[in-house]
């Protein structure tokens, strides 16, 4: 059960990082944001399918563009993170 937890953190911390070098660097494409990262395309593309479809990025004819929505994420992303480690933190004491 931990194991799938810790996978789904490493995930989502991937495509935090893939919407946080889009909102840096728009219009980017894939295989800059491959170079980038140093992550293979296949996982950017999947970053950015998974980042399109929740609303945070959008394509474009030059590449990725971060939405509104992306900058709201980054500007509650540390209370919201002190929120989840608080949350384990809890679970660890139990």
């Amino acid at each position: 059960m931990l194991k799938k937890m810790k996978d789904e953190i490493e995930l989502l911390s991937r495509h935090i990082e893939v919407a946080r070098a889009v909102a840096e660097h728009q219009p980017i494409g894939i295989m800059k944001l491959s170079e980038l990262l140093d992550l293979p395309s296949h996982r950017i593309r999947y970053s950015l399918h998974i980042l399109e479809q929740l609303g945070y990025i959008r394509a474009s004819p030059d590449g990725a563009v971060a939405t509104a929505q992306t900058l709201d994420l980054f500007a509650h992303l540390n209370e919201d993170l002190e929120e989840l480690i608080s949350l384990l933190e809890t679970m660890k004491k139990a």
